[in-house]
């Protein structure tokens, strides 16, 4: 399957997931909640990332691409309408790149709605975080998890890579205008950021792969804990990190 085709499927997935919401209030609201606090969960883990002016760029990059609440069907619009021009506008690692996100994006979106469809069967009564817990065991699939995870450190490693191939930021830079044009703002934005980004923490010595290998250790010690830990334990951890969240 070409990458085109790759991207325009991925779309239609999310598409499709969000018309359920739509026509669903109150799987829109639970799939909601959930997003939202896995956007403050990622805070409050990289709380000390946040803060720090080497990683600090790149934890708030993979927040807002990667592990945000926000709206991002603008940005699928356009996946979806230029795909096929996609790669005749950039060179290939870039339509690598861009395949890859909306790989990874669909398949957080299905495991969201997953979360949110177990959302309702937990105690109401429980906190968010107890009941948080309570939905990632009920939809388990841990391969998914597992897979989702190598997903985000490839995303960041191909990022890395990008900014090491010579005069790419110079035509990223001279593309901005016809790309806008040609209705991929919001990529021309994510590429940019991305590169931009990792390209800052490149020039630091091994500071790329300390990054990635923090967000590895960390969310695989989550992911452990929310599958195999004791449920009362996982919820007070998991509220104590929310309570962190800026």
């Amino acid at each position: 399957m070409d990458a085109a085709q790759t991207i325009r499927d991925s779309i239609a997935d999310v598409t499709a997931l969000r018309q359920q919401r739509t026509g669903d209030a109150v799987l829109g609201t639970a799939v909601a909640t959930v997003k939202t606090l896995q956007a403050r969960r990622f805070s409050g883990t990289y709380a000390d990332l946040m803060a720090s002016p080497s990683f600090g760029p790149a934890a708030r990059f993979f927040l807002e691409e990667l592990y945000s609440d926000r709206d991002y069907t603008a940005r699928d619009q356009q996946f979806a309408r230029i795909a096929g021009t996609l790669q005749t506008m950039f060179p290939r690692p870039v339509v690598d790149t861009a395949v890859a996100l909306a790989v990874l994006h669909a398949q957080t979106e299905v495991l969201d709605q997953d979360m949110g469809r177990a959302w309702p069967q937990a105690d109401a009564s429980a906190s968010d975080a107890v009941r948080y817990v309570a939905a990632w065991r009920a939809v388990g699939d841990r391969s998914g998890r597992q897979q989702q995870l190598a997903r985000v450190l490839a995303m960041g490693r191909d990022l890395a890579r990008l900014t090491r191939a010579p005069g790419l930021r110079t035509m990223l830079r001279m593309m901005r205008g016809p790309a806008t044009a040609a209705g991929m703002g919001a990529l021309q934005q994510f590429l940019e950021a991305g590169f931009d980004t990792f390209g800052q923490l490149a020039r630091q010595r091994g500071a790329v792969e300390q990054f990635l290998a923090t967000i590895e250790q960390r969310e695989q010690a989550l992911m452990n804990q929310l599958f195999d830990g004791d449920a009362v334990t996982s919820g007070t951890e998991l509220a104590r990190t929310l309570g962190q969240a800026r």
